[in-house]
């Protein structure tokens, strides 16, 4: 069997990374396993396994034909069977089959807005979804939508997993005081809530100065962007926020830190609450997506409404001020996480899927 992950970039992203991991992971399962980026390359291409094969496309524009045919002929020239197409780069592979209808094509649906699914552009991936051989969804949500709005048998919810690496190489020398850092990995974009959190953290703020949050994330260099930071600097909280970008070191940083925080808006399945307890932190995070599927009870975490600054605040509060809570919730959570979103786990039930796609 031989299988290709497809991704449009190599950003520090949640679906950048879940490509990568399954990439990486085929290669112990005796599958040969390819990875191309089509439109550019980013900091994580150095976390691809040597035996991976790897591909740059350097797509210019949304039908580059010269991007179209190079990745035609690699998977002619390798016999590659399966495209397993991320996010949007399900288009590419789609024209190429076009050219080949014996590749089958497998699309994982990472779309992070899923609590508001009735927004989402349909037009283009309905008629697309007609050459696509089975549909991997990150949540429940995103798998009924699939059911309901596109053109594909079979469709199934498969969790994210993470494989943090434990000998990367330490790059991110966190700010603040030792054992009072709090980290949320988000690439800045509206649905991940920063203005809520720096709000809350504000409040936090006044009861423990020493403490510190760590936004962690690539930064688009947009309009959000610089609403962020001009909101730090206007609530004058720069040297107790701190904005570090996109960074490859996630183990190295999540060691630095002593509680992790999501804000989000909408989510899918977020891989950086998996990586959280993967590094035994204590989790607030809000209630959307797939959250609340993993912190089920209090004994695993905190969870508190979209929007609801208050409750953030306090359930943030609550974990600063008990150290031993933080130590339970980090160990219950990792346990929980570990059984349920393992590695191997999830790499089985996808490669059962490509099994079944060539059958």
């Amino acid at each position: 069997m031989k299988v290709i992950q497809i991704i449009d970039s190599l950003d520090a992203g949640g679906a950048e990374r879940v490509a990568i991991n399954i990439a990486n992971a085929l290669i112990d399962r005796n599958i040969e396993s390819f990875i191309c980026t089509t439109r550019k390359e980013g900091i994580l291409k150095e976390n691809i396994d040597a035996n991976v094969e790897y591909l740059f496309l350097g797509k210019k524009s949304k039908i580059d034909f010269k991007a179209i045919n190079k990745l035609r002929l690699y998977l002619k020239v390798h016999n590659i069977e399966i495209m397993h197409a991320h996010s949007s780069s399900f288009f590419i592979a789609v024209l190429v089959k076009i050219f080949n209808p014996k590749l089958k094509i497998i699309w994982h649906d990472h779309y992070g807005n899923s609590e508001f699914l009735n927004k989402r552009p349909v037009k283009i991936l309905k008629l697309a979804s007609h050459k696509f051989n089975h549909i991997i969804s990150v949540n429940s949500s995103l798998k009924a939508w699939a059911e309901r709005n596109l053109n594909t048998k079979n469709v199934s919810y498969i969790s994210n997993f993470v494989d943090l690496n434990l000998e990367e190489k330490k790059s991110t020398l966190l700010l603040g005081n030792k054992g009072k850092r709090i980290v949320c990995l988000a690439n800045l974009r509206p649905q991940k809530g920063h203005e809520m959190l720096i709000d809350s953290f504000k409040n936090v703020l006044y009861q423990y100065p020493d403490w510190s949050l760590h936004l962690v994330g690539k930064d688009f260099n947009d309009s959000y962007s610089k609403k962020i930071k001009c909101k730090i600097n206007e609530l004058e909280l720069a040297n107790s926020i701190h904005v570090y970008g996109g960074r490859k070191d996630v183990y190295n940083i999540l060691m630095q830190s002593s509680i992790g925080v999501l804000s989000s808006k909408s989510e899918g399945l977020p891989l950086s609450l998996l990586e959280y307890a993967l590094a035994k932190l204590p989790v607030v995070a809000t209630d959307v997506g797939q959250c609340k599927e993993v912190i089920a009870n209090n004994r695993l975490g905190r969870l508190v409404e979209t929007g609801d600054e208050k409750a953030l605040s306090e359930a943030i509060t609550e974990l600063i001020c008990e150290k031993s809570l933080r130590e339970t919730l980090g160990n219950n959570l990792h346990n929980q996480v570990y059984k349920r979103y393992g590695k191997d786990l999830i790499v089985k039930s996808i490669i059962k899927i490509y099994k079944e796609v060539l059958c």
